[in-house]
């Protein structure tokens, strides 16, 4: 199942990706698919024809992981 991902790298715009498993705490490196800005731009720094970026998880300040579609079902409170 992958997960949609926004990397926070340091100095750089948030990164929107795509990853096939959240990274263990012993990891040293990230790679996420089809990268680009929050809306769906390419990022000026990659080649256009590129799929997929393996990124240092030294180089990032924080991981967001986006709900999935399960995630999307599951009903929270809600106030009447």
């Amino acid at each position: 199942m992958a997960y949609g991902v926004i990397l926070h790298v340091a100095g750089e715009v948030p990164i929107f990706g795509e990853i096939e498993e959240l990274p263990d705490a012993s990891a040293t490196i990230i790679t996420v698919s089809n990268p680009r800005s929050r809306e769906g731009k390419d990022l000026h720094y990659i080649q256009s024809e590129v799929v997929q970026v393996i990124w240092p998880i030294d180089k990032l300040n924080f991981i967001e992981i986006m709900p999935g579609e399960e995630d999307e079902q599951i009903i929270g409170f809600v106030r009447e």
